[in-house]
């Protein structure tokens, strides 16, 4: 593993081996609690109260942006249930400790969401910490570079596709039935279904198909006072970054800001989506992707 700072981009160039750990990433680590400021510092996250005593399930929430989201959630006044990887264990305890210093539970359930079975798993031991589901999170991901579809082997579109989109599918299935007026589902898309970004094209697939589901699922639910919307993210330093990316593709990893996102910088969008600042929205994309313009 080499660690090299490019001080153009302002992130350290690192090979990990998939899914990544944020505990193995070098300086600097990034932003969960704090948010950067335009002279390039950061500052601490004000929270508000916007979640308080809420329930919010949230998949891929070890590290990265569902680690940022659990943090940001505690400090609103959430607790939470993480999904994650069972051999990102190491990060998952190190979020729960961020959780708990707000004075929030944060329940562990590492599990493969590929299997259906755990995603009904989710929503049960969910009902059973948490008591109710008030906010799900859909945000666990997988990613590989590949340059060319005849590269991409069937193998991994599959995959891509029973990581990306399928859990999805089940967890929202599984948890409506115990939500209620006033709950709120969050899809993890990425400005990739709206670029379709050459390199990523199983990935930038599935998240075209979460767009489409978040704007289908919510046609279904909005009469019934809930709400499901997406975020589509830019570039953001998180652990997938070193374990699926080449060399080249990091250093030119970088938005219109000059930088790439923070974790904690797309959390607070998820907080805006999960709490009743965002009342009128629904079947929306968030464009989170330090300005980039898109339509749609």
């Amino acid at each position: 593993m080499t660690d090299q700072f490019d001080p153009e981009h302002r992130i350290p160039i690192q090979e990990q081996q998939f899914p990544g750990k944020e505990g193995q990433l070098p300086d600097p680590k990034p932003e969960i609690d704090h948010i950067p400021t335009a002279d390039g510092g950061s500052k601490p996250y004000q929270a508000a109260g916007k979640l308080k005593d809420r329930k919010a399930i949230i998949t891929g929430g070890d590290s990265g942006i569902g680690r940022a989201s659990a943090v940001l959630f505690a400090m609103e006044g959430a607790d939470v249930l993480i999904a994650y990887l069972p051999e990102e264990e190491e990060d998952a305890q190190v979020t729960k400790k961020h959780v708990e210093k707000h004075g929030r539970e944060c329940h562990l359930l590492p599990l493969d969401l590929t299997d259906r079975a755990n995603c009904q798993k989710v929503i049960d031991v969910a009902l059973e910490k948490l008591g109710r589901i008030d906010i799900l999170f859909n945000n666990a991901a997988y990613q590989m570079m590949t340059d060319d579809i005849t590269n991409l082997s069937e193998e991994q579109w599959l995959h891509t596709f029973n990581t990306n989109i399928h859990p999805y599918y089940y967890l929202a299935k599984y948890a409506l039935p115990h939500m209620k007026g006033g709950s709120t589902i969050i899809n993890n898309a990425s400005i990739n279904a709206y670029i379709g970004r050459p390199d990523l094209l199983d990935y930038t697939s599935t998240k075209g198909a979460i767009i489409s589901f978040t704007r289908g699922l919510s046609n279904q639910y909005v009469g019934k006072g809930i709400r499901v919307n997406a975020l589509a993210p830019g570039p953001v330093w998180t652990p997938l970054i070193p374990s699926t990316m080449s060399e080249e593709a990091q250093k030119q990893f970088t938005s219109p800001m000059g930088r790439p996102m923070q974790p904690s910088e797309i959390a607070t969008c998820a907080v805006f989506l999960a709490s009743t600042d965002s009342s009128a929205l629904s079947g929306q994309v968030i464009h989170c992707n330090g300005g980039v313009i898109v339509n749609g």
